[in-house]
């Protein structure tokens, strides 16, 4: 099997060349590095079976040879990133999404797309299934990677249903584990690095807001489950169990054992009242669900960070 992920240097998408590495594939890596590292994949690079391409997947790519799999990873993910750079992040979820189905088009292969699920917006329909249509301001400073996402969606369903593409659809709920960046601004990185480096920690609202941690490893094998299965629809995959920001931030004080401060600052414009994924779709279709409690999943990243900070 011959496997193309792009953002294949990024957060998820390294763990996800290592998983198909391990399970045999041959791995052909496409990143621009605009916010993946090469250090993600560096311990990848003596395989034989995997090859690494610079490359800004928004403009066309060309591929020798066959491909059975492509994996659309590729895009800014956190506030930070995609708020610094919310052209490119628009072009790769429109332009980047439709040159890879036309790479799938032309050389047979399956198709999946790693969404979010800030397709919800920020959701009037508690948990989020699948079927809610979401609530997502357009023309808000997060409209760049929500309508990104959801145009991006749309014209896969569309080649899927217009030429018979096999394609599938990912919503990827809160994620975390070793090779975030520190910097991402995501909520994990921020409250471990202040708690690492003893600084208060920042918490926007009052807490409040409630948001589903799932660990890399069980994200990692429920995208490969999906990219076997024979269904085209989104499927969520995240951890379905919520706790509220200002818990989450408690929880790491204890496991730091640090004596920061929590502060408390606005929320940011558009921020979600709540987060939590209804995975009865991948219980039924996949047989998936996390099996990191959130506890270990944390003791795993925050070692991963003690070497970051």
């Amino acid at each position: 099997m011959r496997t193309l992920i792009t953002g294949g240097a990024g957060f998820v998408g390294s763990h996800l060349c290592e998983r198909f590495l391990a399970d045999g594939h041959e791995v052909v890596c496409v990143d621009n590095c605009i916010t993946g590292t090469l250090p993600n994949v560096e311990h990848l690079r003596a395989n034989a079976h995997f090859s690494f391409i610079r490359h800004d997947i928004s403009h066309p790519l060309e591929i020798d040879g066959p491909l059975d799999n492509i994996l659309h990873f590729a895009s800014p993910a956190s506030p930070v990133d995609y708020l610094r750079h919310p052209i490119p992040t628009l072009k790769v979820g429109a332009l980047g999404t439709h040159n890879t189905l036309g790479i799938a088009k032309a050389k047979n292969a399956r198709y999946l797309l790693a969404s979010t699920s800030e397709v919800y917006g920020d959701p009037e329909v508690h948990p989020q299934r699948e079927d809610y249509w979401g609530h997502v301001n357009p023309i808000g400073v997060r409209g760049c990677y929500d309508e990104a996402k959801r145009f991006a969606e749309a014209i896969t369903m569309a080649y899927h249903r217009h030429h018979g593409i096999n394609t599938h659809i990912v919503r990827i709920f809160n994620t975390y584990g070793e090779r975030m960046r520190l910097d991402d601004g995501r909520v994990v990185p921020n409250l471990m690095g202040q708690a690492l480096r003893g600084e208060r920690l920042t918490v926007y609202g009052d807490g409040s807001q409630t948001r589903s941690f799932c660990y890399v490893s069980d994200l990692v094998d429920g995208i490969a489950r999906l990219l076997a299965a024979d269904f085209h629809e989104p499927v969520n995959l995240g951890n379905p169990n919520e706790v509220t920001i200002l818990d989450f931030a408690k929880e790491i004080l204890e496991l730091t054992g640090g004596a920061s401060r929590i502060e408390f600052k606005p929320l940011p414009q558009d921020d979600p009242k709540v987060r939590r994924p209804d995975i009865t779709r991948a219980r039924q279709l996949l047989g998936w669900e996390p099996t990191v409690e959130r506890r270990d999943g944390m003791r795993r990243t925050l070692e991963y960070f003690r070497n970051k900070v």
